[in-house]
């Protein structure tokens, strides 16, 4: 337990009121003062000592239910753990162990080495008993009943699945310790069923969703599931309280609290739209699949002969549709991922994101100005500058390999977390296409949601321009791009790097969007177009009729020059358009002034329900 008291309190006063509630509450105590991360005093419980002429135990009853929580343990038919290191995933309770035990997928399953088999890390486990009646031979009742099959999952494409052992109807949930934070799981026991869903496995997972909308803290969903039972759907599909109310209680809890799901398996159908309703989703390399169908049913509706990993594989959702925020390389991976991006974010909705000790940027600040060319049409990657502007190894990436003009990623700058959108000269020139637009709409969202500031780093020709990008929605996707800028409260920080040509400067948190600073490099120019594209909108007639192809050229550079002083970072700053310009070396103790002096801004939006673009 966690208090913190004021920072006028003395060591021995947190040490007091540390022993003091340990003794009344039963629990450890952490004390912080002021606002430090370390607690000053820390005390546990006191022991209990019990009578020594206690000779009172467990009985035969207690043993037997230990027995079956062993049994329960072990999870489905042993055939199906045995399958398990063939397509490198862990059985579901070791994976437990990976991510809140500390040492990670140590412990086999049925060895109850914490309480009742729960991990160090894990509070405490919900619904073990699940579906205890329809298999277990303790059951009451059970006795004499034929062991018939229930059925198999409805999307799997094995169809040796199930077997008559539910424990736990298939699905773990509960509560546990990860990276120091109080979080919700929910984790699918792939050995039952395929990890399929069915009426008791729903109601598990509609109570942890509710338990999260009530505390408040972060869910992890650690999926690996063919979607629903078509077999036992009577009574979970269709019903009030059935799977369609997963994606209400996602729907709520969206913005609330962070919600992150891990893919260890092939998501199919209704499976596949929690990691979509989750705030970040991590697929496995070699492992991960979702899809709205499987290539069965795809080959039945439509013909289309396709195999899993090309519908809808890690690949697929990185690059194509732009559904998976990271791709891990494994099952340890996957967990160091979350670790890490959990750490960008607060608990809930309202909370300001954690802030760490601030450390030195990669690489010397005072390289920034020779890392940008002088031309606007030259290609850097702003991840390098992004290495001289962030405290060392905070940057962050996600969605890397979809809508690569623009980067999305958290970083540190003297340790506050700051949300970065980036347009990326090194592809296509920055220019911003539909994906792009997109990727950087979700991401502001998702910043704005969770109280992360916002950093723009604007060197782009604007949004692109021709035939594919209209039928690619770049009218669209750009509106949706600014209406997030527009409507994002967060303390927004705009840099004009280079270029701001166009509605690309809306878009990047330009004056006109409220932003707290627009800084700009000497190297930066804003304006409606660039020098080559306003020449030749404006004088192309004009330098045709002149025929020495020298005399046509040196005209073209005269014209060229002329209109660079106009939109030139001095003439902006001059004019007041601009806030600043800062010497290129002095950008990140800039930046850095600035986030803190306003960390605490409010901004009011218009009193209405909600805009109607996102």
């Amino acid at each position: 337990m966690n208090v913190h008291v004021g920072a006028a309190a003395t060591p021995e006063e947190a040490e007091a009121i540390a022993k003091s509630l340990a003794e009344h509450l039963g629990v450890d105590v952490d004390v912080h003062v002021g606002g430090r991360d370390e607690p000053a005093a820390s005390a546990s419980p006191p022991a209990v000592e019990y009578p020594l002429d206690d000779d009172l135990g467990p009985t035969d009853r207690e043993r037997d239910l230990r027995a079956e929580i062993d049994d329960i343990l072990e999870g489905g038919p042993e055939k199906y753990r045995d399958r398990l290191p063939e397509q490198g995933k862990l059985f579901v309770r070791d994976r437990l162990d990976l991510w809140f035990g500390g040492e990670g997928g140590t412990r086999g399953a049925g060895d109850a080495s914490a309480a009742d088999g729960d991990p160090a890390g894990v509070h405490f486990e919900d619904g073990k008993f699940a579906a205890f009646d329809d298999w277990h031979p303790n059951a009451p009742g059970r006795a004499g009943r034929g062991d018939e099959d229930s059925g198999e999952d409805d999307d799997t494409e094995d169809d040796d699945s199930g077997g008559d052992r539910l424990p736990g109807d298939g699905l773990l949930t509960g509560a546990a310790e990860f990276e120091g934070r109080d979080v919700h799981f929910m984790a699918n026991d792939f050995t039952v069923k395929a990890g399929s869903m069915a009426a008791k496995g729903v109601e598990k997972f509609l109570r942890m969703q509710r338990r999260a909308l009530k505390t408040g803290n972060p869910v992890l969903y650690l999926m690996d599931s063919s979607g629903g039972r078509i077999d036992q759907q009577t009574g979970f599909f269709a019903n009030r309280e059935g799977i369609g109310k997963y994606y209400y209680n996602h729907s709520m809890l969206s913005g609330a609290v962070p919600q992150i799901c891990v893919l260890y398996g092939p998501c199919i159908a209704g499976a596949a739209y929690t990691p979509i309703f989750a705030d970040f989703t991590v697929m496995v390399e070699g492992m991960s699949a979702m899809a709205i169908a499987s290539p069965r049913m795809v080959k039945m509706v439509t013909g289309e002969e396709i195999e899993l990993d090309e519908l809808g594989g890690p690949r697929v959702h990185a690059e194509e549709s732009g559904s998976a925020d990271l791709v891990a390389r494994d099952e340890e991976h996957a967990r160091e991922l979350v670790a890490d991006l959990i750490g960008y974010l607060p608990d809930r909705a309202g909370e300001k994101p954690p802030q760490r000790e601030t450390k030195p940027p990669k690489y010397s600040p005072d390289g920034i100005d020779e890392l940008i060319p002088k031309s606007p049409n030259r290609p850097y990657d702003v991840r390098d500058l992004l290495d001289r502007i962030a405290d060392a190894e905070s940057v962050f990436e996600l969605k890397e390999g979809y809508g690569e003009e623009i980067v999305t990623a958290f970083c540190r700058i003297d340790g506050r977390p700051v949300g970065v959108v980036a347009n990326d000269p090194a592809v296509r020139s920055g220019a911003i296409f539909p994906d792009a637009a997109e990727k950087a709409a979700e991401f502001i969202w998702t910043c704005d949601a969770y109280e992360v500031p916002l950093l723009y780093l604007c060197d782009t020709p604007g949004f692109m321009a021709g035939s594919q990008v209209e039928k690619d929605a770049i009218l669209e996707k750009g509106k949706k791009m600014i209406y997030a800028t527009s409507s994002a409260t967060v303390p927004k920080q705009t840099v004009v790097v280079r270029k701001a040509y166009g509605a690309g400067i809306y878009a990047m948190g330009g004056p006109a969007y409220d932003p707290e600073s627009v800084i700009g490099l000497p190297s930066g120019e804003i304006a409606i177009m660039g020098p080559e594209a306003a020449i030749n909108a404006v004088y192309a007639r004009k330098l045709a009729e002149i025929d020495d192809p020298e005399e046509r050229a040196a005209e073209e550079e005269r014209l060229r020059e002329e209109y660079r002083e106009d939109i030139d970072i001095h003439r902006m700053a001059s004019e007041v358009v601009i806030d600043e310009i800062v010497p290129p070396s002095t950008l990140r103790e800039e930046l850095a002034a600035r986030f803190a002096f306003y960390e605490d801004v409010e901004k009011d939006l218009p009193d209405k329900k909600h805009g109607t673009v996102l």
